[in-house]
């Protein structure tokens, strides 16, 4: 008699104000993408929320910029801060063009993304691999305990195997424990942060939930403030049930202020405004 696998990111779908998390995000996504403006300008509604997503990403990461400053600046060469919005935005451009690798191998993403994230700004013999022991992290939101190189390379490979053995849980749980499991491993030097929103990203855009990527959880994440997303982000480093649902009903809140966001942005279209 065969027995199936148990699924332990549907595990996580089950857990009490998942369920209900999941169709308000639902909900708000479909809303969006119903607007009229959808039809014949989304390609400008996802340049914007491409561009706010990174905003609030980068604001996560300390280098909370005017979204207008964002827009008007070209060289992102200068100070810690000017490189982080740099990072956030290549990231962002980057992160559309990797669905199909992620499905194959998600792990080369990662290397990927971490390699467009610092841009030359880190040696070079540290871009786009997971830290080795000893070598230090710089990620000064995330103040808990760094897991040891080792530890590392054995949950990346546990998480990637989770991906490519596919889940019937929604969207959003697999783009929490992503995004989550990420930052709770901080495997490269530098950027981790910006790179488990990335990721997240990715998620929510190839499980077709948001395929135009017009939803920037980014956003959300920035506006409920890094208290929050610390607090949320304890939750899931406990691993017990109602924190981690608490993780993913975070994750949903950001979304939806993301759907608000480029909702404003249709709205905006709509009257010539933008």
């Amino acid at each position: 008699m065969s027995t199936t696998a148990p699924d332990p990111l549907a595990t996580l779908g089950a857990l009490p104000g998942v369920a209900d998390a999941v169709d308000s995000v639902r909900k708000a996504v479909d809303r969006v993408y119903g607007h009229r403006v959808m039809r014949r300008r989304s390609n400008e509604v996802t340049a914007e929320a491409a561009l706010r997503g990174a905003r609030g990403s980068a604001a996560l990461a300390g280098a909370d910029w005017n979204l207008e400053e964002v827009r008007r600046r070209t060289d992102f060469s200068g100070d810690g801060e000017s490189q982080v919005i740099g990072a956030a935005l290549r990231l962002t451009a980057e992160a559309g063009q990797l669905l199909s690798i992620w499905r194959q191998s998600p792990l080369r993403v990662l290397a990927r993304l971490h390699l467009v994230a610092a841009g030359g700004a880190a040696p070079d013999d540290a871009v786009g691999r997971p830290r080795l022991a000893g070598e230090p992290v710089d990620e000064p939101l995330i103040e808990a305990p760094l897991p040891d190189a080792d530890e590392v390379a054995g949950r990346l490979e546990g998480l990637s195997g989770l991906i490519l053995a596919g889940s019937t849980a929604p969207a959003l749980v697999t783009a929490a424990v992503v995004h989550g499991e990420l930052l709770a491993l901080r495997p490269f030097g530098s950027y981790n942060g910006l790179v488990a929103r990335t990721a997240e990203r990715i998620v929510l855009i190839g499980s077709g939930l948001d395929p135009k990527s017009i939803c920037p959880a980014e956003v959300g994440h920035a506006e409920q403030g890094r208290a929050a997303y610390v607090a949320a982000f304890e939750g899931y480093l406990s691993g017990t049930p109602d924190g981690m649902a608490a993780w993913i009903a975070h994750c949903g809140r950001a979304v939806e202020l993301g759907v608000r966001e480029s909702t404003a942005v249709c709205e905006a279209l709509q009257r010539g405004a933008a």
